[in-house]
């Protein structure tokens, strides 16, 4: 994977409209937040009486911080989708209504990325704020706070590191991982030839550290970029939609985005998918997407021998991110996958 490449994949999912959550302007508890497809208004209601699963968005304080998440489903074992580098929740768009007629399912918004919160990293004191370590803990919280049970955890991309590190944090949380082309992390310090390294760590500062990066931020973060970047990602383009692309860039125009952006792609430590699935004591499915150009599934098969993984799937014409690009392939996998070890495993006590 080159650095243009980890570039564009986090530009590569977000929200399809630009709105704003203020602390003051956040509507009741009991309240349920609809939004439009194709509008930025928000429209509150207090009961939803409609025969079809509606898919309801709310905030989550988590340190101090509002985190974004969405939820449908009254049944059934409850799932939490884990985005990919510079996702949300809504990458998940095609997948939450059709599971949630059997789950409970939820989506989140990490920190820093979707319309969550975005500290900035430069005026938290201390290490690295944005790392799988903080993220998991938030995975991990959100289970306990807003789930109050035991979840299954299906995560995209770097997402899958997350999932992993948090399932093997707190194992008593997560019930089982569904990873869709996992991250290699091809960037990360260990995978560099000892000659490269100075070489990536001065170009990682200049991005992080001067003028540089925001310019570099700003040149991508725009509608043809995007477009652009999708479409590599993406092995059918036809699915490259407008609606797609918003859902992209959106959030990446808000404040602290950029800063987001940046600290991310300077983090070259940090665990790999191979040191975390042998610590991993739960179930584990892989899916991969045989187009994918940023994660090849050639490298990728080779995580289909730990003993953790009961399988490993491809799934054939489909890129990096399956399951926006091919929902009815990844759909019916992952309630497979859950349905076999929720029998196989006694009825899950509240967590929290």
């Amino acid at each position: 994977m080159t650095f243009a490449s980890t570039t564009t994949a986090l530009t590569l999912c977000h929200r399809r409209t630009p709105l704003s959550y203020s602390k003051t302007r956040f509507p009741q508890r009991n309240s349920v937040i609809a939004f439009s497809s194709f509008s930025n208004q928000i429209v509150s209601k207090l009961s939803i009486q409609n025969e079809e699963l509606q898919v309801q968005t709310r905030m989550w304080n988590w340190k101090g911080y509002f985190i974004r998440y969405q939820y449908s489903g009254n049944n059934g074992p409850a799932l939490v989708l884990v985005h990919g580098f510079g996702a949300n929740s809504d990458h998940w768009r095609k997948n939450i209504p059709d599971l949630a007629k059997s789950h409970r399912v939820y989506s989140i918004d990490l920190i820093g990325y979707g319309y969550s919160d975005k500290p900035n990293p430069l005026q938290i004191g201390g290490d690295s704020f944005y790392t799988f370590d903080t993220w998991a803990a938030q995975l991990n919280k959100f289970c306990l706070d807003v789930v109050k049970d035991k979840a299954f955890f299906i995560c995209n991309s770097i997402g899958g590191v997350v999932g992993l590190q948090a399932a093997i944090t707190e194992p008593q949380i997560c019930r089982g991982i569904v990873l869709l082309n996992i991250s290699l992390r091809m960037l990360h310090i260990k995978k560099q030839p000892w000659y490269g390294r100075p070489f990536i760590s001065s170009f990682q500062r200049l991005l992080r550290d001067t003028a540089v990066g925001k310019f570099f931020f700003k040149a991508i973060a725009t509608k043809e970029s995007v477009k652009n970047i999708l479409c590599q990602c993406y092995h059918d383009t036809s699915k490259v939609t407008d609606e797609l692309v918003q859902i992209i860039l959106s959030p990446g125009l808000e404040p602290g985005a950029a800063e987001v952006f940046l600290e991310f792609i300077c983090y070259s430590g940090g665990p790999l998918p191979e040191e975390l699935l042998p610590q991993v004591k739960c179930p584990v499915l892989i899916a991969w997407g045989d187009k994918d150009p940023w994660e090849p599934i050639e490298m990728g098969r080779n995580y289909g021998n730990f003993d953790s993984v009961e399988d490993f799937i491809v799934l054939p014409n489909v890129g990096h991110c399956p399951q926006d690009e091919a929902p009815q392939l990844v759909n019916p996998l992952v309630e497979s996958f859950v349905a076999r070890h929720a029998k196989s495993s006694s009825p899950t006590p509240s967590v929290g």
